[in-house]
């Protein structure tokens, strides 16, 4: 079956769900251009993300994704938490501020929400992803009873074989070369294989079809996963300017700037290695010096309040600007227009 039959659209691409950047807005727009618009509901509440379930339905009758987040559930570590802070206190004196007395767990993970899950159940979107993992597989085949198609992301040959298992329904590769959170199962099993030996790898072994994900950011690049076996795309980057994206001036401003021909994996910022824009969330609070990191997403709680109170003294030093290696070939349009250009150029003849 093809990607498109399988997901119920028109063109094999998928627009990323990139929490804090993808938009109810922007994955209706997306849908509504015949490909596959994405929210991601990771950082929501289960109140949260029945509300932007319902929002991007109002706006598109057409299918989209919904992605929730499978990572272990964080262990609260009050003296390694507390190291954590000290380390950051310098950082925070700059502005005036005290680090927070203590961190918190700011949203649970999918695997432990059975909340969430009803909320799937009962919404039934067209589409759920899972990032970081996956859930139990009894959660799995309640979700497939309700006709939902499944997919998750792998970062290597093993978690694809885990994935087909399981009985997901497509294959998300997630190449080196992406922004936001690598979605290994196991952070430190990560191998960090590119976009594209992992797309072969995974077609020659895997019988499920493959979305390529991971610095595609036109329909060349897309043509050529395509070649490489690939059903599909997914592309997160490329839709960061468009007007119906949450990123704020300043990270728009950064992608256009020579900041964006620079990006970097880091683990300091949330507690999971993510790549972005290089700012002193990179050069500073992931020092050689620092110490052991608490768990994901206890640390994002630390680099939220260090962000707030730079912010609060004009500084946008710390923000969290995430971004993949294909920064630099991001274009500015309405996401339905590169929906649009993203279809003609994989049409183009050489």
């Amino acid at each position: 079956m093809q990607i498109t039959q399988l997901l119920g659209i028109d063109f094999p691409i998928i627009q990323a769900p990139m929490v804090g950047v993808s938009t109810p807005r922007m994955a209706a727009a997306v849908s509504n251009a015949g490909a596959l618009g994405s929210i991601g509901i990771g950082a929501s509440s289960p109140a949260q993300a029945e509300a932007m379930i319902k929002q991007t339905r109002e706006l598109t009758d057409r299918a989209f994704n919904v992605n929730v987040f499978c990572h272990q559930p964080a262990r609260l570590d009050p003296l390694r938490d507390q190291r954590w802070l000290e380390h950051l206190r310098p950082l925070f004196a700059e502005f005036d501020a005290e680090p927070p007395a203590s961190l918190r767990e700011i949203y649970r993970s999918f695997v432990d929400d059975p909340e969430t899950l009803q909320v799937l159940l009962d919404t039934r979107p067209a589409v759920v992803s899972f990032h970081f993992g996956l859930p139990k597989q009894d959660w799995i085949d309640q979700l497939k009873a309700r006709g939902i198609r499944l997919l998750a992301t792998a970062t290597s040959l093993d978690e694809a074989r885990l994935i087909a298992t399981a009985g997901l329904d497509a294959i998300v590769a997630q190449g080196a070369e992406a922004g936001g959170h690598r979605g290994a199962f196991e952070p430190e099993q990560d191998a960090l294989i590119g976009t594209f030996a992992l797309v072969r790898t995974l077609a020659r072994h895997s019988t499920l079809p493959i979305i390529a994900a991971g610095g595609i950011m036109d329909g060349v690049s897309i043509r050529a996963a395509m070649q490489l076996g690939a059903a599909g795309a997914q592309l997160g980057t490329a839709f960061i300017l468009s007007p119906e994206s949450a990123a704020n001036a300043s990270y728009r401003a950064a992608m256009q700037s020579p900041r964006g021909e620079r990006t970097a994996i880091s683990a300091a910022i949330s507690g999971r290695p993510a790549r972005g824009l290089v700012n002193r969330l990179f050069t500073d609070v992931a020092s050689p010096a620092a110490p052991a990191l608490p768990d994901y997403p206890v640390t994002y709680d630390a680099a939220k309040a260090l962000h707030a109170a730079a912010i609060a003294k004009g500084c946008d030093d710390f923000a969290v600007q995430w971004a993949g290696q294909g920064a630099p070939l991001a274009r500015e349009m309405p996401a339905a227009d590169l929906v649009a250009t993203l279809v003609r150029e994989m049409a183009a003849q050489n």
